[in-house]
């Protein structure tokens, strides 16, 4: 049987995640891209793209706007099954045209012999 919520495994996928966060806010690409699975089998569901394989991934964070992506986080919840997956959800509000926007967003992680990554994404608006 799996072990959910080890906690050992629970902070190591948060460390990540509030890393992942941090290097979203300051469009840090490299370290954007070495969190995600380098696979054509990547899968990364926005606000407004379906990006699938991590060169669609890597196209997009290369063609988007580059200011104001820092976000304010709320509702961060990681659950871990085993010490080789886990579920990281947020809710977030980040500030779009001198508005409020509210989101959220949920990634599947799993890690491989060369550490955690991101293996499928989901970011939405809500309204």
């Amino acid at each position: 049987m799996t072990s959910a919520n080890q906690a050992e495994v629970v902070t190591e996928l948060t460390q990540l995640a509030q890393r992942y966060e941090q290097a979203l806010g300051e469009n840090d690409l490299d370290t954007l891209d070495a969190l995600f699975w380098d696979s054509p089998d990547v899968v990364r569901f926005g606000a407004t793209e379906n990006l699938y394989g991590i060169d669609a991934i890597r196209e997009f964070r290369q063609q988007r706007p580059t200011k104001n992506l820092a976000r304010t986080v709320s509702n961060f919840k990681v659950v871990t099954f085993g010490a080789e997956s886990g579920a990281v959800t947020l809710e977030f509000c980040r500030w779009v045209d001198g508005e409020p926007r509210y989101g959220r967003q949920s990634q599947m992680w799993y890690k491989f012999p060369e550490g955690w990554r991101i293996v499928s994404a989901h970011v939405s608006w809500l309204g």
